[in-house]
């Protein structure tokens, strides 16, 4: 499990982008954070393993009762997928999958070559995302939706407990977001993996998510089942009018 206590983030211009909250995900939940461009659910992700600090309030994660207390300890077992990859376009897939393996070496052992082991499970995660045979092929000669899948992969052989992704399918069309999501979502079932992602796409939050926390202007303005979100709730978290849901736009 994962927690948020009273967490509260101001930027240093002043803006409030997280108002306080309390928050608990459960172990193995699919939960998605939905909200327009700049209501605060990065700012909220990016707090769950401190990109984002924290101006009042805390994380904790399983047997760590404050994240910043031993950061490294938990940035190793909690996996990011980002919007734009994150992926380094001259080198191949398997190099770049190999990365998720740094946060647990030290700084010197970064240094040396990458064990038969941590090959061996890097490639098993490209074959689960299904890019065995792009293994050794550059990354920036992917398409978007195989890159993303580059990055899954990447957060994978970390071998994690958490798997956080934010905005992961924004840049992509809307049939690839589908497969994309779909495939994140089946591996953190299998796996049992705490899933907690960022979206602003509706249809797909009602399609995959177990929980949608919904925030709007920094505040958590829903916090329920897929089920349970109704058009009011909808008008509250992108604004306008209840009777009719919005038309989402990729950014």
């Amino acid at each position: 499990m994962i927690a948020v206590e009273n967490a509260r983030v101001i930027y240093p211009n002043g803006t409030e982008a997280l108002k306080p909250c309390t928050l608990r995900f459960a172990a193995g939940a699919f939960t998605v954070l939905l909200g327009a461009s700049g209501a605060g659910k990065s700012t909220l992700l990016r707090s769950l393993n401190g990109l984002v600090p924290l101006s009042e309030g805390r994380v904790t994660a399983e047997a760590l009762s404050d994240i910043s207390r031993n950061l490294r300890a938990h940035r190793s077992r909690t996996g990011m997928i980002f919007q734009q990859h994150q992926l380094i376009g001259r080198r191949t897939v398997l190099a770049n999958v190999l990365m998720g393996r740094l946060g647990h070496h030290s700084g010197l052992r970064t240094l040396l070559p990458f064990s038969e082991v941590e090959k061996r499970l890097a490639l098993a995660a490209i074959e689960r995302v299904g890019l065995l045979d792009y293994a050794l092929r550059r990354a920036d000669q992917l398409s978007g939706g195989q890159q993303q899948r580059v990055g899954i992969a990447r957060a994978l052989v970390q071998q994690p407990r958490i798997i956080l992704a934010d905005e992961p399918v924004a840049s992509l069309d809307p049939a690839t977001a589908e497969r994309v999501l779909g495939l994140l979502h089946d591996i953190c079932r299998d796996d049992g993996l705490t899933a907690i992602v960022s979206l602003h796409q509706l249809e797909l939050a009602r399609r995959f998510a177990d929980r949608i926390i919904g925030i709007a202007g920094g505040e958590v303005v829903f916090d329920g089942p897929p089920i349970a979100l109704s058009a009011v709730h909808v008008a509250r978290i992108y604004g306008g009018a209840p009777q009719s849901e919005p038309h989402l736009e990729h950014a």
